[in-house]
């Protein structure tokens, strides 16, 4: 997809940084609109069918927490959000309700502009490479009582589907391809985030392991303090 294909909603309520963002988006090639408050956000969203959503937390009318489970309901759709609010509660609560990753105000064009782009991958790429031979040969992999479909990037849970956004499903491939072996924060950001400098995004690692914990098991993936996080194989699973 092109980014002159590329079509991004922007729901900000602060004129000056709605107008600015949608500039600076609109001169990168994308297509853009805007909303102000939660309710024309959903409604925007519903007919303009954007690729992706630039979503400010405080919102008039109801909060972007909101705006993103209205709009996952209907359809999944790719979220970065922006939130002047740095609070790890917020950040898990925004990644649970299918946020795929998340800017803290004041931020600067150029890192909002790479986010995006980034998001935009994930969400456009092939399948994640397999895990298995089964992987490749397109059979779900199974995984304790998770089954893992790459080819349709879709994952059950005891037989019910769980919606992972793109970058969530992306981190679960990584880790699975990687099933037993610790991988770093910086390793992740590299394979998952597409992210070469480490520093600044250790948090939203940590921040999408605890949203598939929430969703997939406290128990799938362990935290190996001062380096990083693994798979457990699950020994017995099916």
């Amino acid at each position: 997809m092109s980014e002159n294909e590329t079509r991004i909603l922007v729901v900000e309520d602060e004129p000056t940084i709605a107008r600015a963002v949608a500039d600076r988006l609109a001169a990168e090639g994308f297509g853009v609109a805007t909303a102000a408050d939660g309710p024309t956000a959903v409604e925007r969203a519903r007919e303009y069918r954007p690729h992706l959503i630039v979503l400010d937390v405080m919102l008039p009318g109801f909060d972007g927490l909101e705006v993103c489970r209205r709009v996952q309901a209907e359809r999944p759709v790719p979220v970065l959000m922006l939130t002047a609010r740095d609070d790890e509660t917020d950040l898990i609560v925004g990644l649970g309700v299918g946020a795929d990753d998340y800017v803290t105000k004041p931020f600067s064009m150029r890192e909002l502009v790479a986010r995006i782009r980034a998001v935009l991958r994930r969400a456009d790429r092939p399948p994640v490479g397999a895990a298995t031979d089964a992987a490749l040969s397109g059979a779900p992999v199974r995984l304790g009582e998770l089954e893992v479909d790459h080819r349709a990037r879709r994952v059950r849970r005891g037989g019910r589907e769980v919606h992972l956004t793109p970058t969530e499903f992306d981190l679960l491939a990584c880790l699975m391809r990687n099933q037993g072996a610790v991988l770093t924060r910086a390793v992740l950001l590299e394979q998952v985030w597409d992210w070469s400098d480490a520093s600044s995004g250790t948090r939203v690692v940590d921040s999408h392991v605890k949203a598939l914990r929430r969703k997939l098991g406290q128990e799938l993936i362990r935290t190996v303090h001062g380096v990083g996080y693994s798979l457990e194989s699950l020994e017995g699973a099916p």
